[in-house]
This record gives structure tokens, C-alpha cells and sequence, in this order.
């Protein structure tokens, strides 16, 4: 009955996307002085996730399974085309900078949302 409360998949997807977002900031800023790299960045949290069990959607229980999600699979990075800087890249450390504490901050958010959620299921749950 537990298992599949939609307020921790989804506090998971949310820091699991926030750990990808830092995971691609510190590559980028580990090549920022590397001429013609191209950066790599995640869409927002809110525009990749869409509910399983909406109308219409498809939910994927195996691998095999064509066209349904999977959820703990890897979200696709995009370039970033963002103009030019010395080092002949599309990396701004200011830039990388400001992201790497969104990307705190949601993973924060996540764990508080994770937490509260808890803690409700625990006060539902509490016996006298």
C-alpha cells in the first residue's frame, strides 16, 4: 500500500534530476578552458516530468516495453549554444556558477518535501 505513493517518486525524480543537473555543471566548469567544448545542460525538472498515470500516458514495466517511461532512467542533456567567450566554448563560470545553487537548492527542496511527506505517513500511521 506504501510502496507506491506518488509524493516520494516524485521527491526521488526531483533529486535524481538535481544530482544529473550537478553532475553536468561540474563537467562543464572542469572544461571551461578548453577551446570549441560544448556544454551540456538538463531541461527543467518541471518540463521532463509528466505523471505516469495520466490520461493517455504509457507506463513501462520492463525494458522491453516500447514508448512507456521508466522511471531512474538517465534524462537526456542538451547543448548549450549560448555565445562566446575567450576560451572559444559555450561555458560561462558565472553562469555554471548560478546553476550549480539552483541545482542545491532543488536537491534541498527535494529532501523537504521527501521529509514532510514522511512525516505525515508517520503521524497517519502512529498508534497510542
Amino acid at each position: 500500500m506504501f510502496e507506491n505513493l506518488k509524493v516520494f517518486k516524485t521527491a526521488a525524480a526531483m533529486a535524481g534530476h538535481a544530482a544529473q543537473s550537478q553532475a553536468l555543471i561540474s563537467q562543464n566548469v572542469a572544461n571551461a578552458d578548453t577551446p570549441g567544448y560544448v556544454g551540456k545542460q538538463l531541461a527543467p525538472f518541471e518540463a521532463l516530468y509528466a505523471p505516469v498515470d495520466a490520461a493517455g500516458s504509457q507506463r513501462a514495466t520492463r525494458q522491453g516495453h516500447l514508448h512507456g517511461s521508466i522511471s531512474g532512467q538517465q534524462m537526456s542533456a542538451t547543448d548549450m549554444r549560448n555565445g562566446d567567450n575567450p576560451n572559444q566554448n559555450t561555458v560561462s563560470l558565472e553562469a555554471e556558477l548560478l546553476k550549480a545553487a539552483e541545482a542545491k537548492s532543488n536537491h534541498d527542496r527535494s529532501l523537504a518535501i521527501y521529509k514532510s511527506a514522511l512525516d505525515v505517513l508517520r503521524a497517519a500511521v502512529r498508534t497510542r
